[in-house]
């Protein structure tokens, strides 16, 4: 059967790259050198298959320039039935041909064409927020964050660096994402950890600890000095939102402040009676709701723009019914694929949870450290934007 599969042009095969994904799965069993042989060979077909999409479009004649990352892009007219209507999420960058950077390997190849193609075949049917409201932060804008906590040097960049040093690196990544992608404005964002789950309980049981006023105060400060939005983010442990989010309200009755929630530390449904960090955690569709709910009363109640909530997840389980998380105009919600690894994980990860279970907007995370523990690149803007939908939502930590 790869015989059959890799001796034929892929411009011949439907689904191809769907194909060769299942086959890389299947790998596993095989014994290195073979594993070795196939993988070769799929990563023969991924660039033929680049080559079919080129021919593809043999005919239209249209000049090809360099982008700023050296990849070939053809230049289509604005005007093309393939995009005229479709919002700022999908239009970014599509120009450009789908290429990863030099050493990406088989698997990062074939999940990459696998979740840009998934990404594809959802366009039509992905929500899409008409006539945002007046102050609405997304579409309009892409948020590159950086996140953690100042009270320790492993949980993010936010607290691994000397302040100056990290706003300094924050102004060279935003940098970054603006020559990637000079179309879509770059808003520069904080992302603090400020209720943060822990591996023992408290006086209350509850396995979190709140942070002070004062710690978000000094936070709130140095994200004005940026001109940058700060995201207040919410590890329940085992206590949750409903008793959580109400003594944040007060922060989040600024304009520039906004809230993100992380599943991975809720231990509720399968993970009731478990210690926060020994299994991935839970939230459910209706959790998210609440939050929406509260937020959009106090936009509301406050005159503000529109909130964004940023919900992480990297496993289905992570959120519970995700289709009936409702957004609101006041409220715009990203999933942000949370996961960390190599390449290919990250690409399977995007194409399986949040694309598959499409709410509004979505995420993407990059780990300076995590990510290239095995000698792994870190992602490059121009990568990350050839995935589909476009992340609206950059966060590094």
């Amino acid at each position: 059967m790869l015989r059959t599969v890799f001796s034929h042009s892929p411009c011949g095969i439907p689904n191809y790259a769907r194909l060769v994904s299942v086959i890389a799965a299947s790998t596993m069993k095989f014994s290195i050198p073979r594993q070795t042989r196939i993988l070769s060979a799929i990563a023969a077909g991924a660039v033929a298959l680049g080559a079919c999409s080129q021919k593809s479009d043999a005919g239209a004649a249209t000049p090809r320039t360099k982008d700023d990352s050296g990849e070939v892009s053809r230049q289509t007219p604005t005007t093309s039935a393939t995009t005229v209507g479709k919002p700022a999420m999908f239009l970014a960058g599509d120009t450009a041909r789908p290429r990863l950077i030099a050493g990406r390997n088989a698997h990062d190849s074939v999940s990459f064409l696998s979740a840009i193609r998934r990404g594809q075949k959802a366009l039509d049917t992905w929500p899409v927020e008409k006539n945002p409201l007046p102050g609405a932060v997304l579409p309009g804008k892409r948020i590159v964050a950086f996140y953690g906590n100042p009270l320790s040097k492993k949980m993010g960049v936010l607290g691994e660096y000397p302040v100056d040093q990290m706003l300094s690196k924050l102004d060279q990544t935003v940098a970054e994402w603006k020559k990637a992608d000079p179309s879509t404005p770059v808003q520069p964002a904080l992302h603090l950890i400020a209720v943060v789950a822990q591996g023992a309980p408290g006086r209350d049981g509850m396995y979190r600890l709140r942070m002070d006023t004062a710690l978000i105060e000094k936070v709130y400060g140095w994200a004005q000095q940026k001109n940058a939005l700060l995201f207040l983010d919410i590890q329940v442990g085992k206590s949750n939102l409903q008793a959580e989010i109400p003594r944040l309200l007060p922060f989040l009755a600024r304009p520039n402040v906004h809230l993100a929630v992380d599943p991975e530390f809720s231990m509720h449904y399968e993970r009731e009676g478990m210690p926060p960090g020994k299994k991935i955690g839970e939230m459910s569709g209706d959790d998210v709701n609440y939050a929406i709910r509260t937020l959009t009363q106090l936009v509301k109640d406050k005159k503000l723009p529109p909130k964004v909530l940023i919900v992480h997840r990297f496993t289905k389980k992570m959120v519970l019914g995700a289709p009936s998380i409702k957004p609101t105009p006041q409220v715009q919600v990203v999933m942000d694929m949370d996961g960390w690894g190599p390449p290919w994980l990250k690409f399977d990860s995007y194409r399986d949870y949040e694309v598959t279970e499409p709410v509004q907007y979505t995420g993407f995370k990059i780990f300076f450290h995590n990510d290239v523990k095995k000698g792994d690149a870190l992602l490059t803007p121009h990568e990350v934007l050839r995935l589909l939908p476009r992340p609206l939502y950059i966060q590094y930590q």
